[in-house]
């Protein structure tokens, strides 16, 4: 009896195969490991896939519109890929002749899709029916041993809707990619590589929106009156925004110099109930709130944490934790943690976690496995810990906030002020990334009178709506059930790659702006929300057995395939307005001959730079890293853009020879160290800004200077 397991990555199949036997061997076949082990008669053998080893690619990449397609080795399609074909080489050789299969991917479309290929492919279709799953949710022994003693059947409703959602994607993608590139060839004779994509394009219409908002916003001037009294004491007129500069003025009148009497003290006591448990999205939020990782850095992180056997599966979508997971246990283990044990040990039972609206049927919600990690980096720690914390704290008791809010009388002019405090921690007690308010509150009560010191009118404009972040994009996306909790993140950073976007409050580009405004123009399908989630609700209806896979792909064909006929009748104008827009959108600044300074690409060394639109009469040029953002901000010294690059990110002049990027410092106090208490601070190095520890070389902390500001 050969029973062979096809696991994900080849850390997955290490921590497989050594939970399931003692006597597991680990060898190797072209450099890819490995293992093997009998028990009762049976050879186990464990393979690894390196993600996906197959990729959708044309039959036919002559054709008009590209519709007919099939699955291939990922390395035939990618040269880049070569590696994978030692993987499935020996899958290949050490799968032959099994008697029984075991898809033991992530429980997850993707997870399902890639062992799926790869024994159907590798394996040989015949695999199929001899396979079972393993559904696990941690990669701890306990969570594996059980998921192999109790193997369920492939869910083919899950395959179909993962293949589906692979074959729209790639169809949309490399359709309409193509049709705009080659509008831009037929109308100019230049080529200029276009990028679009199902959720993609969506997503940046968006954010062209909010561009568009905030462009097109108005101020519109107000005033705020407001008491400055006794005891630095600050009051608010209840009139709050003031649009007419005449009842700002009659408020300041009927004022004078009177003083202030109390006419109402109103104290509360409000409830803080402990936070749900974190899902995908949640956490991706709080680790860009609290750290200024962004969601694909969080989902990478929380990836590792999960194949290291430290937490749970990240991809998921729910914000309940069923008993099932052994909270008491978990607990235990981590109190061998000091940190962990203080908070542990101060958990009132039994223990009943805080939970969420949000389900998912294949995982519960993230959180620690037990297990403590050894070896982290920096970047891991935080994250780790901040599942950790967050994980108590869902079994912590309701805090108590205090609120007392003081209604005043200034000459027949109502005004207020409020303060918060806390009346108890509860579960903020082991949550240590939340603010806490905790105000004094003034020793008055009604009939009292309070000085006036000044009374003051500040005069300010409305502001427009806020640019998104990458955190409260995925927030909206999730709202309005674009893409999905695993592609999300990935959306974002195509739409970064692209150059349609920058910047960590996210802004628009011209080119972006305009492949929008022309595709709205010519064939408004192609940025349609409704489009999008139609197909999405779809996607879902293949898992439930309500509707077929095939038939979803034909309308999908019938719907693509009337996008790409509006591109096609207007391509000569598609092309020239996304050829401007292109010119438009390298331009990165002023040279000092009059000319602009544009981004170029170098066919000699395969890599960007920045040189004079007046060449050849002008020849300044200046050489970028791989990487590069140029920034809006302009160089202090000399009034060329700024520049970007590196891990972590660090900001230079364009000019490497000017004097900004020497080593002088401002030496500017921007935050406590988290390792050792003393200041960071704002240095200039070799390379650029970054943040670092006033007390090195002792301590040797550094962030990136975006990393601070995103806090």
């Amino acid at each position: 009896m050969h029973e062979v397991i096809i696991c994900e990555k080849p850390k997955s199949s290490e921590k497989i195969a050594n939970a399931l036997s003692r006597n597991t061997i680990k060898n190797s076949y072209k450099k890819v490991p490995y293992y093997e082990f009998e028990e009762n008669g049976k050879k186990t053998t464990v393979l690894s896939a390196v993600g996906h080893l197959y990729s959708l690619s044309p039959t036919n990449s002559k054709q008009d519109k590209i519709f007919d397609i099939d699955w291939v080795p990922l390395y035939d399609k990618d040269k880049q890929k070569k590696y994978v074909k030692n993987y499935v080489d020996a899958i290949k050789k050490l799968a032959k002749g099994a008697d029984k299969f075991i898809h033991a991917c992530d429980y997850d479309i993707e997870g399902t899709v890639i062992g799926y290929n790869a024994l159907k492919y590798a394996c040989g279709e015949d695999s199929i029916d001899k396979a079972t799953r393993m559904k696990f949710s941690t990669l701890t022994k306990e969570d594996i041993v059980k998921a192999y003693e109790n193997p369920i059947p492939i869910d083919f409703h899950q395959v179909d809707s993962g293949i589906a959602r692979h074959v729209l994607d790639f169809l949309f993608g490399v359709n309409i990619s193509k049709y705009l590139t080659d509008s831009v060839r037929e109308a100019t004779s230049r080529y200029v590589q276009l990028s679009a994509g199902r959720v993609q394009t969506p997503t940046l219409s968006i954010l062209v929106d909010r561009e568009k908002e905030i462009k097109n916003f108005k101020p519109i001037p107000y005033w705020l009156i407001k008491a400055a009294l006794q005891d630095d004491i600050i009051a608010d007129h209840k009139a709050g925004k003031i649009f007419e500069r005449k009842e700002a003025d009659g408020i300041l009148a009927d004022c004078g110099d009177a003083d202030a009497v109390v006419t109402d003290v109103t104290l509360r006591e409000n409830k803080r109930t402990p936070p749900v448990p974190f899902d995908l999205g949640s956490l991706q939020s709080e680790a860009y709130g609290v750290f200024g990782f962004s969601p694909k850095r969080t989902q990478q992180i929380a990836q590792n944490l999960y194949t290291e056997g430290y937490t749970s599966y990240p991809r998921t979508s729910s914000q309940k934790l069923p008993k099932s997971i052994g909270y008491d246990k978990i607990l235990k283990q981590l109190s061998k943690n000091a940190e962990f044990k203080k908070h542990v040990d101060a958990l009132k039972k039994p223990l009943k976690p805080n939970e969420g609206k949000k389900t998912d049927e294949a995982h519960p919600a993230i959180h620690p496995t037990g297990t403590l990690p050894t070896g982290l980096d920096t970047n891991e720690q935080k994250l780790y810990e901040l599942i950790v914390y967050r994980f108590i704290s869902v079994f912590g008791e309701d805090a108590l906030q205090e609120s007392m809010k003081t209604k005043l009388n200034i000459n027949s002019q109502e005004f207020s002020f409020s303060r918060k405090r806390m009346a108890k921690m509860g579960w903020l007690e082991h949550y240590p990334f939340r603010k806490i308010e905790d105000e004094k509150f003034p020793d008055i009560k009604k009939g009292d009178t309070l000085k006036v010191n000044e009374i003051l009118c500040e005069e300010k404009e409305t502001k427009p709506p806020a640019r998104y972040n990458q955190a409260s994009l995925i927030r909206e996306l999730e709202k309005r059930g674009l893409g999905t909790k695993s592609t999300r993140a990935n959306i974002i950073s195509i739409l970064y790659d692209r150059k349609y976007i920058e910047g960590q409050k996210i802004q628009v580009n011209e080119l972006g702006e305009h492949l929008i405004d022309t595709l709205k123009e010519y064939s408004e399908d192609i940025t349609s929300e409704e489009l999008t989630r139609k197909f999405e609700t779809e996607l879902e209806d293949i898992m439930a057995d309500k509707i077929t896979k095939d038939s979803v792909i034909e309308e999908a064909k019938v719907g693509l395939s009337s996008i790409l006929d509006d591109i096609d009748k207007n391509k000569s104008k598609i092309g020239e307005k996304l050829y401007e827009a292109y010119q438009e959108s390298r331009i990165v600044g002023q040279c000092k001959c009059g000319g602009n300074l544009v981004m170029k690409y170098s066919y000699r060394t395969k890599g960007t730079f920045v040189g004079c639109s007046a060449y050849p009469k002008c020849k300044v040029t200046y050489p970028i890293p791989r990487g590069t953002n140029v920034l809006k901000t302009k160089c202090e010294k000399c009034g060329l853009p700024m520049i970007s690059f590196g891990k972590p990110r660090q900001r230079a002049c364009l000019d490497p020879k000017c004097g900004r990027n020497g080593k002088e410092s401002t030496n500017e106090v921007v935050g406590v160290c988290p390792q050792c208490g003393e200041q960071l601070i704002k240095r200039m190095g070799r390379y650029g800004e970054f943040i670092g520890c006033s007390g090195f070389p002792k301590c040797r902390f550094t962030k990136s200077v975006e990393e601070q500001e995103a806090k």
